[in-house]
């Protein structure tokens, strides 16, 4: 990791996760979005609709890293407390955002729906915070300092992050190469690829098998680096330890496929 380079990490708000009723997508789509701008995710953390779990976890991760992103929590609903958590976390007061709470007045009633308190509590902000804007629901998330507060709802979360983007701080950018072998097994390639780790001390190794039945399993090897100039040289030795065992070497575009 390039010294002073920004860093992240993903705190996922909710019972319905912890619960297994709800199947996050917030953390790939938040680490996909800022991996170009050469951000990495370091962490992520899951906590449950408990104020003194949400706040411990913010003030440990935004102390620990350049961005923290929240998803989760932010609805008109009882149980959605992130916002008074973040307030609290920061140590300050939370009241509705005049600016949001005239825009979410003025959208329901375009929509004739009736503007209630419940629906009041998605305009109730952070004293100081910056509004993060909702392309898609119209209820924004917020900025308070480095932590990013977004929906839970994965659509109107991935929205919110084209308003986040010019406001990060970009780092060198993480070139990567991802060679499959069919039928492969981690087993096969340890060592090889454990002497090639210690040969390229600059390039980040791993190896990922998959297993869906029989004749269909293999292993891939993912090669990363801040050295763009480094990957032809790395994806012929990658495919030279595959070709080794026998096998045929693949490259692939996604390491899913």
């Amino acid at each position: 990791m390039i010294k002073n380079s920004p860093t992240a990490a993903v705190l996922l708000i909710g019972d319905e996760l912890l619960s297994g009723r709800t199947r996050d997508i917030n953390l790939q789509q938040i680490a996909s979005y800022l991996a170009p701008l050469g951000i990495p995710v370091r962490e992520t953390r899951i906590v449950p609709d408990v104020e003194e779990e949400i706040i411990e976890a913010v003030n440990s991760l935004r102390a620990k890293y350049t961005y923290v992103f929240t998803t989760g929590g932010i609805g008109p609903t009882h149980d959605d407390i992130t916002a008074d958590a973040i307030a609290k976390a920061f140590g300050v007061e939370i009241s509705e955002h005049p600016e949001v709470t005239a825009m979410l007045a003025k959208r329901y009633e375009e929509m004739g729906t009736d503007y209630t308190p419940a629906r009041r509590r998605m305009a109730r902000i952070p004293h100081g915070a910056q509004i993060v804007a909702n392309p898609v629901s119209g209820a924004p998330g917020f900025q308070t300092g480095n932590v990013f507060t977004l929906a839970g709802v994965p659509s109107v979360a991935r929205g919110m992050l084209e308003d986040i983007g010019p406001r990060l701080e970009t780092g060198a950018v993480i070139h990567k190469v991802t060679i499959r072998g069919r039928g492969l097994r981690e087993g096969d390639i340890a060592e090889p690829l454990g002497a090639l780790a210690k040969e390229m001390p600059d390039v980040a190794l791993g190896s990922y098998p998959w297993f869906r039945g029989i004749g269909d399993n293999g292993v891939h090897l993912v090669a990363s680096t801040i050295q763009e100039s480094l990957i032809p040289m790395i994806t012929d030795k990658l495919e030279a330890i595959i070709s080794a065992t026998g096998v045929q070497p693949e490259r692939v575009e996604d390491a899913n496929a």
